[in-house]
């Protein structure tokens, strides 16, 4: 019978050199004798056909369908009649000896395929695993350990992710054993593979057991091959940089009296095992390492930096605080220690934002905090030049900051200072820079003091971090300056036009609501008004039926001019709104139609207006809530508390209203002094709330 390949295309067999012909399907026919094992119809059929041809679609032959199927009949015929087929690989470049391990036995016939051609066991898939990779992920322990015990060191190669049979056994949780069978093996861990793969360098079952926190994996790896202990991988480092880095204490405890040698190694960014513990919020771990190393100061990374130094700049608030509680003698060679650009671990607080550590630091008296780095600059100078870098951050928009993430990749080893910022032509008008470029000039030109490469990558300043930081060095860290230094600052830039179109517009807008709102209530006063005259008619005469009733009299006409009164007032402050915002709108109007150094006075007079109409129509609703209270019959405690909530709206109101007054330059200086007290105590509460939670909630939940 012919196969569904031949005819398919319609092919005579005989017209063809055989060695020529194309590959063949393997039928049904023939795949349904293989999975019986039928030795004697198998040979019937496949004599119609070139043996070497037939395959499955995925390119299995006849002798990978045997193996697969466990047919050690048809294996042990196929082999050495065929023995073209044995080092075949399908389109996965899968050998017979990868569909054994995932799917087949360690047969006789399989035995003698694998000791006849050893090199099978090494040969890798598309996914880089050999055979005894294979079988550790599909817990095929039978071949697994015949595998292993043929070519030992394959249990150390690893595949295209880094994973070897040995680092899979870990991974799976020892199932089955494998694991116990081959570290059993004895085999010595190779330097390197036939490709020339560094194995050392890459996953080691270490990692694996770290990762899944299991101590009783790791002490049977240290005593069955303690040397896996020192297997480094590229990536994450050692045992120890890895234990340290996932912050699992009993590893690093482990792991200090297996491995100590671990803690004088580096890895790839230079960092002892220590340091990678600073970089997490783990004090336990940090107190292993010290009470191990009581001589933090020699452990220096490759920028020259200690504990501290790296601790500070991750923002690990606890761990510098308890660093600072160790004695004096460890902790005085740590603390204004400099690295190998002058900073010491506050100017690395400053630098980085990092407002929790920065206040730990300034609170110890032993922190000096005007020593200067090697660009000139105390702490407190770093922090300012940080926090308009991050105010600058914040006024661009997504595509500035797109334009400027792709210089600094383009220029990220070209110091800030020497970077020159492209100017467009929209920029350029009558042979002068726009503000745009120049603030942009400046604000990169500020940074030279700084090194514009902080990270490989660029990335955005936390700005809450970055102010805050700033406030806190305020407070304790400035050089002391006179008041006439301090209330003499250099004033803002004026807006840029474009800036300056969308505030008037926004304005404007603002300008209409108030003047529609206000008008609005001008056409009710009328109904209002002729309401409570009628109301006060009918309680006056009502009350003069009855002779008796001359004081009932009395409080009607006192109430009567009372809410007469109100509602004049009312009117009054309303009239005031719809004026002055209408008035504003019109201004606003006028700098479409005018020069455009116009704009700016126009804007802050409008400004005034409508903040001023905004504050009249408070006023007037205030009015408004105190007409219908005095209608009732009773002052109840809903009354009071409007009246009480209204006064104190008032005042705030009327604080508020200052800064319209008061000119733009004398408005930054107060912006500025008044928000670095804001950031200060926000700072506070947020500390002493979250260490009450971290303090008390644990309490709390155990006493429940």
């Amino acid at each position: 019978m012919s196969s569904v390949g031949y005819e398919a295309i319609n092919i005579d067999e005989n017209s063809i050199p055989r060695d020529h012909m194309a590959n063949a399907m393997i039928d049904s026919q023939l795949h349904e004798c293989v999975r019986q094992d039928n030795t004697a119809a198998f040979k019937s059929l496949v004599e119609q056909h070139l043996t070497e041809k037939l395959v499955t679609p995925c390119g299995n032959t006849l002798l990978h369908v045997a193996v697969s199927c466990g047919s050690d009949n048809i294996t042990s015929y196929l082999a050495p009649t065929f023995p073209s087929l044995i080092t075949i690989q399908n389109s996965q470049k899968d050998t017979i000896l990868h569909l054994a391990a995932r799917e087949g036995k360690a047969s006789d016939a399989i035995k003698s395929l694998a000791e006849s051609n050893p090199s099978l066991m090494r040969k890798t898939n598309t996914k880089g695993n050999t055979p005894l990779h294979d079988a550790v992920i599909t817990d095929n322990k039978e071949v697994a350990i015949f595998l292993a015990s043929r070519d030992p060191e394959v249990a150390y190669y690893s595949n295209k992710n880094g994973r070897s049979p040995l680092y899979l056994a870990v991974e799976n949780g020892n199932k089955n054993g494998i694991l116990d069978d081959l570290l059993d093996l004895g085999a010595s861990i190779p330097i390197t593979r036939e490709d020339g793969d560094a194995l050392p360098k890459r996953k080691s079952p270490v990692h694996a057991a770290l990762e899944q926190r299991n101590i009783d994996l790791l002490e049977k790896i240290a005593k069955a091959k303690p040397e896996l202990l020192c297997l480094t991988d590229e990536e994450l480092g050692n045992s120890l940089h890895y234990a340290s880095s996932i912050c699992f204490l009993e590893g690093v405890r482990f792991l200090l009296k297996k491995f100590l040698n671990g803690a004088y190694k580096t890895n790839r960014e230079g960092n002892y095992p220590i340091h990678v513990a600073c970089k997490n919020e783990s004090v336990d771990i940090v107190k292993e390492f010290l009470d191990i190393f009581p001589y933090p100061k020699e452990f220096l990374n490759e920028k020259g930096q200690n504990i501290l130094h790296v601790a500070v700049e991750n923002g690990q608030g606890n761990v510098v605080r308890y660093i600072l509680e160790n004695d004096q003698k460890i902790v005085e060679p740590l603390l204004n220690e400099m690295d190998e650009d002058g900073n010491t671990p506050l100017h690395l607080a400053a630098r980085h934002g990092q407002s929790m550590a920065a206040f730990v630091l300034v609170r110890d008296k032993r922190v000096e905090n005007s020593i200067v780095n090697n660009e000139n600059c105390t702490p407190y100078d770093v922090a300012k030049q940080q926090s308009q870098k991050a105010v600058d951050q914040y006024d661009k928009t997504d595509e500035m900051l797109a334009k400027e993430r792709e210089q600094f990749d383009s220029k990220n080893s070209i110091p800030a200072d020497e970077i020159q910022i492209e100017v467009n032509s929209e920029d350029v008008k009558d042979g002068k820079k726009n503000s745009t470029t120049e603030k942009s000039t400046a604000s990169t030109g500020s940074q030279g003091k700084d090194k514009a490469v902080d990270s490989k990558h660029y990335k955005l300043l936390d700005y809450y971090g970055t102010m805050t930081t700033l406030s806190i060095l305020y407070f304790h860290a400035r050089p002391e300056k006179s008041l006439y230094e301090r209330f003499t600052r250099t004033q803002g830039k004026q807006p840029r036009k474009q800036e300056t179109r969308i505030r008037i517009q926004n304005l404007l807008v603002v300008a209409v609501l108030v003047a529609g709102v206000t008008f609005a209530g001008a056409i009710q006063m009328p109904q209002q008004k002729d309401k409570n005259n009628s109301t006060a008619f009918y309680t006056s005469t009502t009350a003069s039926r009855d002779s008796t009733e001359f004081n009932s009299i009395t409080n009607s006409t006192a109430f009567d001019s009372t809410v007469s009164s109100l509602l004049d007032g009312y009117l009054c402050l309303d009239v005031w709104a719809l004026n002055t915002s209408v008035v504003a709108a019109i201004i606003l109007l006028w700098t479409n139609l005018n020069d455009v150094k116009f704009a700016p006075l126009a804007l802050w007079f409008s400004s005034l207006m409508v903040g001023g109409s905004i504050y009249m129509m408070c006023v007037s609703f205030f009015f408004a809530v105190t007409i219908t209270l005095w209608g009732g019959s009773t002052y109840g405690p809903f009354a009071i508390i409007l009246i009480v909530v209204g006064i104190a709206f008032f005042v705030a109101q009327t604080l508020l209203y200052i800064q319209w007054i008061l000119p733009p330059s004398v408005n930054q200086i107060m912006e500025g002094l008044v928000s670095i007290y804001v950031y200060y105590i926000s700072f506070f509460v947020l500390v002493y709330i979250w260490r009450w939670l971290t303090d008390k909630l644990p309490d709390l939940c155990r006493k429940r």
